[in-house]
């Protein structure tokens, strides 16, 4: 994001004069000559803002997101999967990157159990190898018998469907749900589609080292116990994302110690913040290697994820993030211990601008958070929409900084000379790729009098 962790408007809004009135953001008589003059738009968002979580920023104007669509990393989520993920949380409105959670803790849990070891080094050896092998399992009880008894399998998880990770430790196909936002500022489920992106041939059939030995002697672990840290939003412009990925994860952990844990004995698990913030991730990654974490599930933002990996590279952990998306990532210089199960954002950028050509635009504006996710992520698609046929000339960027926490006052100085440009412009299709702030895009368009 992610990242798990890209904001996105995707207009079918209908009376443009009472959308302001209800963001309290100009007059009727303003909102008339605006709704009179304003091109007509769509719409779209990107993974850190599709989310009913989302629609909370937006209290003030709940018809704003009516018809607003994008993309997120999203397989189809069985209702016995949802079910398990509320047992853990009851309070969720929103399952994004719960299927990536769960998976990056079972397939760490099968890399110590493959690895018949609970060191970082060797579970990192052994990452790609237990998602490609020949032998699927779906359960995490199959799977941790198979890697117990050394036989040859390969995990096909909540996400981690058809195919498994490439040389780099990322998958090397995904599935994107596309998103509609219905009334009330909430994702309608009955409009989501699902569409692949990736080629399964690039996942990375290389064995992984052979293993020897074994992990206990007369029936005692001779290892310690594997040891999770969560490095998850929980404050921060991604805190709304957080509550699906700490369920699902935790929910992980339940299950693998229910089929009798890894290595003779139950895992053991630390939760902390990376506070959408590269120096709170910090300090709580240095906690969690302190206290002897072996793995560490995070972070959610890419910019964040690359501020803590050299941290953890040097200390010698394996970090799996659910949510981190960059492409900048999957060359990273992470001596192999850095794996994602989200995927890259080049296969994200394929989805985007599939959905806008589909839609027939001809100009198309990017708002984009100024970091490695909305950077590399406008750039993206700007290319695949160069590709399709747009011309370069037609598609307009605006970069807009990203900051720790914003202000209300920040939304007027950095979007409103944003709205008039976009206006000049004439782009019939705007993505808006950013985290909660993205709302404050939003009213500025709208108060500016773009018409969705």
């Amino acid at each position: 994001m992610r990242a798990r962790s890209a904001t996105a408007i995707v207009g079918a809004i209908t009376a443009i004069g009472v959308l302001l009135a209800a963001s309290g953001c100009t007059s009727d008589t303003q909102s008339n000559k605006n709704a009179a003059s304003a091109p007509e738009v769509r719409l779209y968002g990107t993974d850190g803002n599709m989310a009913n979580s989302f629609g909370d920023a937006l209290k003030d104007s709940p018809a704003v997101l009516t018809g607003m669509k994008g993309t997120t990393p999203l397989t189809p989520l069985s209702e016995d999967f949802k079910r398990r993920v509320k047992t853990i949380d009851s309070s969720l409105t929103d399952f994004n990157y719960a299927g990536e959670s769960y998976d990056a803790v079972v397939i760490a849990a099968l890399a110590a159990e493959a690895g018949k070891s609970s060191d970082p080094a060797s579970i990192a050896k052994q990452m790609i190898g237990v998602t490609t092998g020949d032998n699927p399992c779906d359960t995490v009880a199959a799977c941790l018998t198979a890697a117990k008894s050394g036989k040859d399998f390969k995990y096909r998880g909540v996400s981690l469907r058809s195919s498994g990770f490439t040389s780099v430790g990322e998958p090397s196909a995904a599935s994107y749900g596309v998103l509609n936002f219905g009334n009330n500022n909430l994702i309608d489920d009955a409009k989501t589609e699902f569409v692949g992106a990736g080629d399964a041939k690039t996942e990375d059939k290389t064995p992984p080292p052979a293993v020897s030995g074994s992990a206990t002697s007369g029936g005692k672990p001779q290892k310690p116990p594997l040891k999770y840290g969560l490095l998850l939003p929980k404050t921060g412009a991604l805190a709304f994302q957080g509550p699906p990925m700490f369920a699902a994860a935790k929910l992980a952990i339940k299950e693998i110690n229910e089929a009798g844990g890894v290595l003779g004995q139950p895992v053991q698990v630390e939760e902390g913040d990376d506070g959408t913030n590269p120096d709170v991730a910090k300090s709580t990654a240095q906690q969690f290697i302190s206290h002897g974490v072996a793995v560490i599930i995070g972070a959610g933002a890419s910019g964040v994820s690359a501020a803590v990996i050299p941290q953890v590279v040097q200390a010698g952990r394996v970090m799996i993030s659910p949510s981190a998306t960059s492409d900048a990532l999957t060359t990273i210089d992470d001596k192999g211990f850095f794996f994602r199960t989200s995927p890259p954002d080049v296969l994200q950028a394929k989805a985007v601008a599939d959905i806008i050509m589909r839609d027939g635009h001809t100009k198309v504006a990017i708002i984009a958070r100024g970091d490695n996710y909305g950077k590399g992520l406008a750039d993206g698609v700007k290319a695949d929409l160069v590709s399709a046929g747009i011309k370069p000339e037609n598609i307009l960027v605006k970069e807009y900084e990203a900051k720790d926490k914003y202000e209300k006052d920040d939304g007027p100085k950095m979007f409103n000379p944003v709205t008039t440009e976009i206006k000049n412009f004439g782009a019939t299709g705007i993505l808006v790729v950013g985290f909660d702030e993205s709302a404050l895009a939003i009213k500025s368009l709208v108060a500016g009098g773009v018409k969705a």
